[in-house]
């Protein structure tokens, strides 16, 4: 068992004893399970912006044998989200490889096309045509709420959770606020051999994970009420893309 996940199990706990109902996408299954898979973002946005479609219309591509990607279930558990915790452990001052997957496939829930037929499919002379014509960048995850929490052993930690954070403030997502946005390191280089007894003792970071989940859940029940509104709301960006 991975600390990423005893961390979670704490913030899940939070969550169900206020009856939240939760759903764990646990994106390590791309390492342990066979025929799981995530196929890389093909960058259809770099062409144009209208050519990147909402969900992501990228795959099957049955002649390089790129099937079953797993991005068609997962589009549909962020849109049920009403608010979303991403937990990461930090390799080499990155996310993890499957976290990362999933945030590039998500491109397109940031000024994605809804309308595959208005680019005849993937016809990049037609999806320039639109853009140039007026394209307005559709947030198409906009509005959920969000924590993080990212946790490493040396070092590298708070430039993933600024990173993660810059991304979901990016896409529409609102934080839930200061205690929900947290990187600690765990066992600061001691042993990995006895990292999961550094968790143990730390019991500040625990309770930590814990607020995070405390301050998602109020976050996500002013969403509810429609009291959750960003200090920016209604403001126009002169800068769309």
């Amino acid at each position: 068992m991975s600390k990423t996940h005893r961390l979670l199990q704490l913030a899940r706990e939070v969550l169900e004893a206020q009856q939240m109902q939760t759903d764990v996408l646990d994106l390590s299954l791309l390492t342990s399970e066979y025929g799981r898979q995530i196929h890389p973002c093909k960058a259809c946005v770099s062409t144009a912006m209208p050519l990147c479609h909402w969900p992501c219309s990228c795959y099957p591509n049955h002649s390089l044998r790129q099937t079953g990607d797993w991005m068609n279930e997962i589009y549909e558990r962020w849109v049920a989200a009403h608010g979303v915790i991403l937990f990461t452990p930090t390799h080499w001052y990155q996310a993890t490889s499957p976290l990362k997957l999933m945030i590039d496939r998500l491109v397109c829930a940031d000024g994605g096309n809804p309308d595959p037929t208005s680019t005849h499919g993937k016809k990049p002379d037609e999806a320039k045509a639109l853009e140039l014509k007026g394209w307005n960048y559709p947030h198409h995850l906009a509005g959920r709420t969000y924590g993080v929490v990212v946790h490493g052993d040396v070092a590298g930690v708070e430039s993933v959770r600024r990173n993660l954070c810059d991304w979901l403030d990016w896409i529409g997502l609102i934080d839930a606020g200061a205690q929900a946005r947290l990187d600690r390191y765990i066992g600061y280089y001691d042993p990995y051999a006895t990292s999961h007894e550094a968790l143990d003792e730390d019991q500040a970071v625990q309770e930590e994970v814990r607020n995070v989940a405390r301050a998602v859940a109020r976050a996500v029940a002013q969403l509810r009420e429609r009291r959750l509104v960003p200090a920016d709301a209604g403001l126009s960006r002169p800068r769309p893309k």
